[in-house]
């Protein structure tokens, strides 16, 4: 008999849903396309210089009750409406969340939060979600963490990020390089920059890799490479939202041939994980766009229903809180949109003033 040398450590196997199959369940609809399709055409013309408002993407930091995430996307509709002639709010729906070592691993991966694991059942809920969040005329975004993921969910999608851990992965350049939407790549954990920078230039390109397709089998992907990608901020080793830091992070990438903006994170290392500065923060970004900084495209905001976090085992789990990364409340929300709001109105009117 042949030696068995394979799968000695796997433990079990269970068929996956095809993408196919789970859009044949969870069919896009007009109005869900639309706003999709709507978002990433707004979300382009701002990375491209077409339009000098601002790209907001908030949200909580993961979702794992998908009934506080709708309830949360209509409050923030209501701002988006209101809000519309300076920024494009773009709500953050993140299924999937990096671990060091170990930990709950996003909604998709286990949406029980029981260690079920019940991946299917993640796929379509985040699915069934995304959907009801556009046809609210609401703009999502999320990270893209599993390679096979956006074949499940990407055509819902306006924006997403590559995370500061998987920057810079041949993997998700690749996978960049494919996807439809608008895409920001995290400088590293410790603040390193260039890998982002790197990132953009790669997904640019075109790339042949391995991928899964729509009916679930394995295929040779060919991309065309995205030309909206671009570089987040969110600090490392030091905070890097500040004036100067913007100012060096353009000047590096105009030296790589990128287009001199960045889009900052006001959470993670800027805030220094407390989740009360990222007012400061967006204080901050605040005064440079109202300075008349036009290289400031967009912002990012880990905000929920209720201020702080929660322990994913807590019982009862309190409605509209964040169980990984603690959060703004959503009071607090409302007030840094409307000043970044105002401070898009500020720049406008400046430039307006500097060209009659």
């Amino acid at each position: 008999m042949t030696p068995q040398t394979q799968n000695l450590r796997i433990v079990g196997m269970q068929d996956l849903v095809s993408p196919q199959d789970l859009a044949r369940r969870i069919p896009i609809t007009d109005k869900a396309a639309e706003t999709a399709t709507q978002g990433r055409s707004a979300i382009q013309d701002i990375l491209h210089g077409r339009s000098d408002r601002l790209i907001v993407v908030v949200g909580p930091c993961s979702i794992h009750d998908p009934d506080a995430a709708l309830d949360y996307a209509r409050r923030l509709r209501v701002a988006r409406v209101q809000h519309a002639d300076a920024l494009e709010i773009v709500m953050r729906v993140y299924f999937e969340k990096p671990r060091t070592i170990g930990g709950w691993k996003g909604l998709i991966n286990d949406p029980g939060l029981d260690e079920s694991f019940r991946i299917n059942d993640g796929l379509a809920i985040a699915r069934r979600l995304c959907r009801s969040i556009t046809e609210l005329d609401l703009p999502v975004g999320t990270e893209f963490l599993d390679a096979a993921v956006p074949q499940y969910i990407a055509d819902l999608v306006s924006w997403a990020a590559i995370g500061a851990r998987t920057t810079e992965s041949q993997i998700h350049r690749e996978m960049a390089s494919g996807l439809s939407c608008p895409v920001g790549f995290k400088n590293g954990t410790r603040g390193n920059l260039q890998i982002a920078l790197d990132a953009v230039r790669s997904a640019a390109r075109a790339h042949h890799f391995m991928a899964l397709n729509d009916d679930g089998r394995a295929a040779i992907a060919a991309t065309a490479g995205n030309p909206d990608c671009h570089v987040i901020l969110r600090g490392g080793a030091e905070p890097n939202y500040d004036a100067a830091s913007v100012q060096a992070a353009c000047a590096q990438a105009e030296r790589d041939g990128i287009r001199p903006q960045v889009m900052v994170d006001a959470s993670h290392a800027n805030s220094a994980k407390d989740h009360c500065r990222q007012g400061a923060v967006l204080a901050d970004l605040g005064a440079q766009i109202a300075g008349g900084d036009q290289r400031i495209t967009g912002v990012m905001i880990e905000s929920h229903l209720i201020e702080g976090r929660q322990n994913a085992d807590a019982t009862p789990l309190t409605y509209g809180q964040s169980i990984t990364d603690a959060c703004i409340g959503w009071d607090d929300t409302a007030t840094h949109l409307a000043a970044l709001a105002d401070a898009v109105r500020t720049r406008r009117g400046k430039a307006a003033a500097l060209s009659a």
